[in-house]
């Protein structure tokens, strides 16, 4: 039976819980867990101010948040192995950093998913917010490996100063997806807002929903039409892992946009040919 931590108290305050690491948890019983100090606002407080635990990650290298988490920042921060579920929502900060293992949440998350995250997965099955994939403020790169799988809708600015590593939205997306991306992929199922790629160094952004309008900006060249060979190795793969592309996506064209020239001018633009 896995580790499950479920919220007994709500709190208007924000609760920070990257000291509960699963690579000390599987080590611990409940009630050492439970002792564990978290950040609750600015004051520390043991875990047990606000969960009830049962179970062990011991056996099965597993973690459990049950509850509407939403306010709980920072499950699965720097996790380099093992699963973690949130059966519901998930706060700010969730995988961020995290370096190996797999995240699943089962509602939504909020911003900064996978924030600098250098491996594993982390698969939403609600919507996430602005900043998913992204570099913190000050910094010198985003996602830098791993796969970030969202089920729903997203904010903005995801993937920024992005160097490798997937993101995979199905729904809508905001404005500024990969902006000054330098390498990886973004691959979006439904609607978009605009801006795209601006300042791309390198990678491929691309979008799926042959009835979406994308907005080229003026510093990317149409290199014409296209059906790349390692889109439909990524759709298959994604396919694998319970993420689902529009229909067709698979032996669709595509136009094929280049840019952006304000840089080095060899990142890609895809938008599926209606």
């Amino acid at each position: 039976m896995p580790l499950t931590l479920t919220l007994k108290t709500q709190s208007s305050v924000p609760i920070e819980v990257d000291a509960v690491r699963l690579e000390n948890a599987r080590e611990q019983s409940t009630s050492e867990v439970l002792a564990t100090q978290v950040l609750h606002g600015n004051v520390r407080e043991p875990l047990g101010s606000f969960f009830d635990a049962k179970g062990s990650a011991s056996d099965d290298n597993t973690l459990v948040w049950e509850g509407d988490c939403r306010g709980v920042k920072r499950i699965a921060a720097k996790l380099n192995s093992g699963i973690i579920r949130v059966e519901g929502n998930a706060g700010m900060h969730l995988g961020a950093e995290m370096s190996g293992g797999e995240v699943f949440v089962s509602g939504n998350a909020t911003d900064w998913v996978g924030a600098e995250m250098r491996g594993g997965r982390i698969h939403i099955r609600g919507n996430a917010g602005h900043q998913l994939g992204a570099v913190y403020r000050g910094g010198h790169r985003g996602m830098t490996g791993g796969e970030i799988l969202v089920d729903g809708n997203v904010g903005n600015e995801i993937g920024q100063l992005m160097r490798r590593g997937l993101i995979a939205v199905a729904g809508r997306i905001g404005d500024l997806s990969g902006v000054n991306l330098i390498a990886g992929t973004i691959v979006v199922g439904g609607e978009a807002g605009i801006r795209h790629g601006a300042g791309m160094k390198r990678g491929t952004i691309a979008f799926l929903n042959p009835g979406t309008s994308v907005e080229i900006l003026p510093t990317f060249r149409s290199a014409g039409l296209c059906r790349p060979t390692f889109l439909r190795l990524y759709l298959k793969h994604l396919a694998d892992c319970g993420w689902q592309a529009p229909g067709g996506s698979l032996e669709a064209e595509y136009h094929r946009y280049n840019g952006d020239f304000l840089e080095l001018g060899k990142g890609e633009l895809l938008v599926r040919s209606a």
